[in-house]
């Protein structure tokens, strides 16, 4: 029987390891709480802009899961810094030996749940360009309805966020181009030219070059055109073609995009070292533990004992491991202590 990464423990070294791992546990503490102020923060940000975002579901699966494994794992590393404190005291430390095994399962499934939350980060950027094309789409198309029950305040969220982003449309100004966001309340319908224009409309909208305010951008020379924006005879000394500092150019897809794609990418690095802390505290207890346990043994406390991650090699550790689940889920008989091995010809 040959343990996996054995180390000698004496025991300065068993003090040096439980007092590092104790400060490392607090260090753990802290990373979790901000684990969970991450997922706070995210979440937040993503229901701030949740009426231009369609089926955002999954989306919020990344939040959700570091603030579950943030407060997870709050609950685990102060757990580990109490068996660090008593680690050094042979008669306190055995109380925590039947909690020890639960822990480390428990540690390695957050672990893993946090590595998920990790990938995820990337693997639904996809899934959130989507949902931004839909929802803008939507919420452009609901611009004008001012006066209409659950959507009063659209014209309000999408004036507020091309302001903040400064962005124009979903892709671009010309999206505004497609849609009737003028509410007809405000249109003179004895007008020659909104009737005609409403009338050349299979649908009866009413379609203008034009863009809300909110596209305009403040850093052009020129006080800003909204209409007739196609037009060159229009306005003078004027080229749509040029003007590229009158509206914004770019689109508010593209802008939220890049804002929680960037406000993801500064999670990862942090999240990943939080993991990194946490599997310095899996591979530092189980040394600890074991080591302690070998004290406990020779029932001398200033012993020389060492300190291993398996007692057995993985594969015997594997095959034992599965006899005990397959006897607990009762899909292999247990031995009887009457049970004789067959006798040898």
């Amino acid at each position: 029987m040959v343990a996996v990464l054995p180390v000698k423990f004496p025991l300065h070294r068993r003090v040096r390891l439980a007092q590092g791992l104790w400060l490392l546990s607090w260090l753990a503490v802290l990373s979790g709480a901000l684990t969970f102020c991450m997922g706070v923060f995210l979440k937040t940000e993503l229901l701030r802009r949740e009426e231009v975002m369609e089926n955002s579901e999954c989306i919020h699966t990344v939040p959700n899961l570091l603030m579950l494994v943030g407060l997870a794992y709050i609950g685990t590393n102060w757990f580990a810094g109490r068996v660090c404190q008593d680690s050094l005291d042979l008669a306190k430390f055995p109380r925590w030996k039947v909690y020890l095994l639960p822990w480390f399962i428990g540690s390695a499934i957050l672990c893993a749940l946090l590595i998920t939350a990790l990938v995820l980060t990337q693997a639904l950027q996809g899934h959130l360009e989507e949902s931004l094309k839909l929802g803008l789409k939507s919420g452009i198309r609901f611009y004008r309805d001012t006066d209409v029950p659950g959507r009063c305040f659209q014209k309000e969220n999408i004036d507020r966020l091309q302001i903040e982003l400064s962005c124009c449309g979903n892709t671009g100004s010309r999206d505004w181009f497609e849609v009737q966001w003028v509410n007809n309340r405000y249109l003179n319908q004895t007008n020659p030219l909104v009737s005609d224009r409403v009338r050349s409309n299979v649908d009866g909208r009413y379609l203008v070059d034009g863009v809300p305010f909110s596209c305009c951008n403040p850093q052009s020379a020129r006080p800003c055109i909204q209409y007739l924006l196609l037009n060159n005879r229009a306005h003078f000394n004027y080229e749509y073609q040029t003007e590229k500092l009158n509206l914004y150019s770019r689109g508010c897809r593209e802008a939220l995009l890049d804002y929680y794609m960037g406000l993801m990418n500064l999670i990862g690095p942090a999240v990943s070292l939080f993991i990194l802390l946490h599997i310095s505290m899996l591979f530092g207890l189980r040394y600890l533990e074991t080591s302690v346990e070998g004290a406990i043994a020779l029932e001398d406390p200033e012993a020389e004992t060492e300190g291993y991650i398996l007692e057995k090699s993985v594969m015997e550790t594997f095959e034992e491991n599965k006899i005990k689940i397959l006897i607990l889920l009762k899909m292999a008989p247990a031995p009887e202590e009457g049970d004789e091995a067959p006798a040898e010809e």
